[in-house]
């Protein structure tokens, strides 16, 4: 059994009735359920259509976005986000850079490295030997000034962590933007690179290990095992390349606002919705959110 969940943007609501009954006729659905009025709603199949992609493509066209999943499993035990364009509107390395005065320069390292042409730890340390001689407080500046959290975040996590799940955010930003986003959102614990900074300046280098894609997926595997979970527990979400990892290891991989490339290699595709598409690919009713 599956379930077909198909759901806009909080903000438009433009969740046609029609278009659902439409699907579910077409695919020989169960009844549709609403998750939330114009916004979600879904209804269960017996076997996952063939035409899967192709009908895909046609909702993408009109601001839904469509995700098929096993009915078995669906409420997950654990969060395993990514930071930069997932649990926050940007990238951070970007903000630095930009009152280093590097902005362009940098910006384009991180898109190509995020698309997946570039190895992320030589772009990493590309972009952190940029910052150097940085004031320290910068950093602080960037937080208040430049950081905003994605839309849905807080009720994402508010919800699941109100039904007993753990949260962690694990990102190849830094630890001096992981902890107050993780504590600010009620993550239970952050990973990320440490910046080095010496008499109060960035030394334009991070500390070694190299938090990366496979950084995310150790992360994963050693949180599963500490919690006594499977990986099928886990729901992960991110947006760039080195998160593909994690996203193909956890039960359920949220591709969330995507680069094409690494959608592509996802089955959970989220284009429209906020973050609070993760509730109701889970099953969550909006009455249900916290």
């Amino acid at each position: 059994m599956f379930n077909a969940i198909l759901l806009t943007a909080p903000a438009s609501r433009s969740l046609d009735p029609a278009l659902v009954d439409s699907l579910r006729n077409a695919w020989g659905g169960g009844d549709a359920v609403w998750l939330a009025p114009d916004e979600a709603a879904e209804f269960s199949l017996d076997v996952m259509p063939e035409n899967r992609w192709v009908v895909w493509e046609d909702l993408q066209k009109m601001g839904v976005d469509l995700v098929i999943i096993p009915a078995d499993g669906r409420r997950k035990k654990m969060l395993l986000a990514d930071m930069d364009s997932t649990m926050i509107q940007q990238e951070c390395i970007d903000e630095l850079a930009e009152e280093a005065g590097v902005g362009d320069r940098v910006k384009d390292i991180t898109a190509r490295a995020m698309n997946g042409e570039l190895d992320f730890e030589g772009a990493l340390t590309e972009r952190v030997g940029l910052l150097k001689g940085l004031d320290e407080s910068v950093i602080a500046k960037v937080l208040s000034e430049r950081i905003t959290f994605m839309p849905g975040g807080a009720t994402l996590l508010a919800t699941i962590k109100a039904q007993g799940a753990y949260a962690a955010l694990v990102s190849g930003g830094f630890t001096a933007f992981t902890s107050k986003v993780a504590t600010e959102l009620g993550f239970d614990e952050n990973r990320a690179n440490a910046l080095l900074v010496e008499n109060g300046k960035l030394t334009g280098d991070v500390g070694r290990p190299i938090l990366g894609r496979e950084a995310k997926v150790q992360a994963l595997e050693e949180i599963t095992e500490r919690l006594g979970i499977a990986h099928a527990d886990v729901m992960a979400v991110g947006d760039g390349a080195n998160d593909l990892g994690m996203l193909q290891l956890a039960g359920a991989g949220v591709a969330l606002h995507a680069k094409p490339s690494v959608a592509a290699e996802c089955d959970i595709r989220i284009n429209h919705g906020d973050l609070t598409a993760l509730l109701y690919i889970q099953g969550y009713a909006k009455s249900e959110f916290v």
